[in-house]
């Protein structure tokens, strides 16, 4: 079995702790502590996230997403497959180091998703978009 190799580290805004990004082969693993939040061999919630919120959207012009988190780009990916192409998806991500990560040793997962012209990038908490919202 390979060993884990830690790619980088970045800290949460607010003391809030650190991210670890791992990989073992093709596999990739984003840690808190010692605590898995993502793994890229499992990627099924984020796409029924994904799937149930473009169902209540689907058929509105210029339907509009706020994704919190990017993670892995695993909700992001689902979305934009099914999402036409008058759509606006927002990604909110608290932590700068992850949106590198997916431009970086996370991009084959991504697909180009970042490069998408219906995606915007906030680097900031989600809370603050979903408060100007209404």
């Amino acid at each position: 079995m390979l060993p884990w190799t830690n790619l980088d580290r970045a800290t949460i805004p607010g003391d809030a702790g650190e991210l670890r990004l791992k990989q073992r082969g093709s596999e990739f693993s984003i840690m808190l502590g010692s605590t898995e939040l993502m793994n890229s061999r499992l990627s099924g919630s984020e796409e029924a996230l994904a799937a149930l919120s473009c169902e209540r959207i689907a058929g509105r012009k210029n339907p509009g997403m706020l994704v919190g988190g990017l993670g892995m780009g695993f909700t992001l990916r689902a979305a934009l497959a099914q999402l036409p192409q008058d759509a606006r998806v927002v990604v909110a991500e608290l932590v700068p180091a992850v949106v590198e990560w997916a431009r970086g040793p996370l991009a084959d997962l991504h697909g180009g998703t970042l490069d998408d012209p219906r995606v915007d990038i906030h680097l900031g908490d989600v809370g603050a978009i979903a408060r100007r919202s209404g």
